[in-house]
């Protein structure tokens, strides 16, 4: 199965999509050990992304949240869709992308994530996954940009199929410590970041890697967050 995965987003978006690959690539540049929690390398996030980051964020419009009306976890289509036709649902083929020394369940034809090891760039933990209805939460898959925030900022007006491609992009999407994703719930950057401060630079990068991709807008709390994060990056 193919690790890294690229999906199309919206028309007239490729330098965005772009400058988001070029961020994500260092999903895996950190190697776990195995074993207990012990702390995982961080890469660093280069000048050149930084500014990019920085560029596009300067494009992005400043608007407040629109009202949450209407919003439901089904407006943006099953969770974990095949939306690249591969064979496997979005969340198996990011834990593949994300974990090291993966296992698959035998017949899914190398599918179904048995068991890995995650470097946890949110907490800066090394995390063993084992799949099973008591130990998958401990690493769930974590929306960058949260589909509640993302319905508040622009993707009420997205199509059926659009916010479908949103919720299973690569770009937007991170395999994560179960119980920091649920700490984060559907806040934005100016409320949440990682505890590890080591991976906020990068966080705030893809953060505005998406929502220039899709046209997103931020709040000026949220830009204000966004800005100083990335200016401390230089």
């Amino acid at each position: 199965m193919t690790a890294v995965l690229l999906l199309g987003g919206l028309s007239g978006c490729d330098a965005a999509a772009s400058a988001g690959t070029a961020i994500a690539k260092t999903l895996r540049s950190a190697a776990p050990v195995p074993g207990a929690e012990q702390p995982a390398a961080q890469p660093a996030i280069n000048p050149q992304e930084v500014a990019a980051a920085i560029a596009q964020l300067g494009n992005i419009p400043v608007k407040g949240r629109a009202p949450k009306t209407g919003y439901s976890r089904d407006q943006f289509g099953p969770a974990w869709a095949d939306v690249d036709r591969n064979g496997c649902d979005t969340r198996n083929d990011i834990l593949a992308r994300d974990l090291t020394g993966e296992t698959f369940k035998p017949g899914t034809r190398d599918c179904v994530v048995a068991t890995g090891t995650l470097a946890d760039k949110y907490t800066g933990t090394t995390i063993r996954f084992v799949r099973g209805a008591d130990s998958s939460s401990a690493v769930q898959i974590d929306h960058i940009i949260p589909l509640s925030l993302a319905w508040q900022t622009g993707a009420q007006q997205f199509s059926v199929e659009q916010r479908r491609q949103f919720a299973n992009d690569p770009l937007n999407l991170m395999a994560a410590d179960g119980a920091a994703n649920s700490a984060k719930g559907d806040r934005d950057a100016a409320t949440w970041l990682p505890p590890n401060k080591a991976f906020r630079c990068e966080y705030t990068a893809r953060m505005t890697a998406v929502k220039a991709k899709y046209k997103l807008w931020v709040t000026q709390p949220e830009h204000d967050a966004i800005q100083g994060i990335l200016a401390a990056c230089t």
